[in-house]
């Protein structure tokens, strides 16, 4: 894009300055038929230019530049409610919310995902399994502070030839602020310890406060997920509290969990106490390194109760950006008294009817094929910690969003 057009496009904007400032541009000269926009823009903060005080009208810029100069114009309350529809992609990846179009869009959204998975196991565990999943999700605003978010998810098993799939209403939960506290409420998903201990829906109500360091608790049901299983699962926990405490030192991201679930699995008065301690260091915007240990108090269980995780990560795929790719590994070694419901795609909980937890390791690839596209693949190698099983598990998924 032109730097002509953002001179057509600041006239619009209505900008102005206190007063004119001296030519801050050597390739514009007093003479220029834009001297005075490019002016006023440079006195309000708008533009800024080369390192060399050229202006370079007649170089192209790329959307990123375009959106920077659109968000500085809307910090300096021009309308440019048109422009900011055009960049939203951009500018959200920023980091600025366009309220305004929000608000406008009758105060509803909605957005959308379909995820193709395919899943091969070997060793012990054999079988494949491979599903489409869909899911939408509205979102509306109720007031300034408070929203609602609603899911509606169908997954259709592409295994058999007989067409078996379920759609069910997975989500329902608003988010708001009550004075400086954060409160979510509803049917909505928690991630806890990093998907270490806990990943999957729950019913309750969760306050968080704090933003250097955040303090977040909550309360209610870990409830289980609804597919296509042939006999449906059990309630993960009845009652269930948590508490976790998170901040920053530097490149260091410390946290710190407690979880305590009550009847676990549905079983009555077998209850289970977690915490859990983890850091992860930065080393720069693209590798990091993280570990994590947990442990777990479970009634009538007398095996390993604690267990580590540790993380490497470089880069990650990101789906607004095409050509994106990263790179994870992991490597577990967990008592079963130290999850719940595991976040990862590999065969942990097969070895929970023995309660016999689990250990090995876990890589992934992921990549961005194109816009708002996105595959992973995830190859796992685990063993039971106490007994002889093992489980080899190849993970693949492409995701659509829109």
């Amino acid at each position: 894009m032109k730097k002509s057009l953002v001179l057509a496009m600041a006239m619009a904007l209505g900008v102005t300055a206190s007063a004119y400032a001296a030519n801050p541009f050597s390739d514009v000269p007093a003479g220029h038929w834009a001297y005075d926009s490019i002016n006023k823009l440079a006195a309000a903060g708008v533009i800024e230019g080369y390192g060399d005080s050229t202006f370079g009208g007649d170089k192209l810029m790329t959307r990123y530049e375009m959106a920077q100069i659109v968000a500085k114009a809307m910090a300096k309350g021009a309308n440019v409610d048109k422009l900011a529809a055009e960049f939203a992609d951009e500018l959200d990846n920023l980091g600025v919310r366009v309220a305004n179009l929000e608000k406008k869009a009758d105060n509803v959204k909605v957005t959308g995902e379909l995820r193709y998975h395919y899943k091969d196991n070997g060793g012990d565990i054999d079988g494949y399994a491979t599903e489409l999943r869909s899911r939408i999700w509205v979102k509306g605003a109720i007031n300034d502070d408070w929203t609602y978010t609603g899911m509606l998810e169908n997954i259709q098993d592409l295994k058999n030839d007989k067409g078996d799939e379920t759609t069910k209403f997975q989500r329902a939960y608003v988010n708001g602020k009550l004075g400086g506290v954060k409160v979510q409420a509803g049917r909505y998903h928690s991630k806890l310890s990093e998907g270490n201990v806990y990943d999957n829906r729950f019913d309750g109500v969760q306050a968080s406060y704090g933003k250097d360091v955040k303090l977040t608790a909550g309360y209610g049901k870990a409830a289980h997920t609804t597919g296509l299983e042939a006999t449906p699962k059990k309630a993960n926990a009845k009652d269930t509290y948590y508490a976790e405490l998170s901040g920053n030192v530097g490149k260091l991201a410390l946290a710190a969990g407690y979880y305590n679930y009550e009847d676990v699995k549905e079983a009555k008065d077998e209850d289970d106490t977690i915490w859990t301690v983890g850091a992860n260091y930065a080393f720069d915007k693209n590798f990091k390194l993280g570990a994590m240990y947990l442990n777990g108090d479970q009634d009538k269980y007398e095996g390993d109760d604690d267990g580590f995780v540790v993380t490497a990560s470089y880069k990650g795929a990101k789906a607004a950006k095409a050509g994106s790719w990263g790179l994870v590994a992991k490597y577990y070694d967990q008592g079963f008294s130290t999850y719940i419901d595991h976040t990862m795609n590999g065969y942990a909980d097969s070895y929970t009817a023995a309660d016999q937890g689990f250990k090995g390791y876990s890589v992934a690839a992921n990549y961005t094929f194109a816009k708002n596209i996105v595959g992973q693949v995830e190859w796992y190698d685990l063993e039971a910690k106490e007994g002889n099983k093992d489980a080899q598990t190849l993970w693949s998924q492409v995701v659509f969003t829109f």
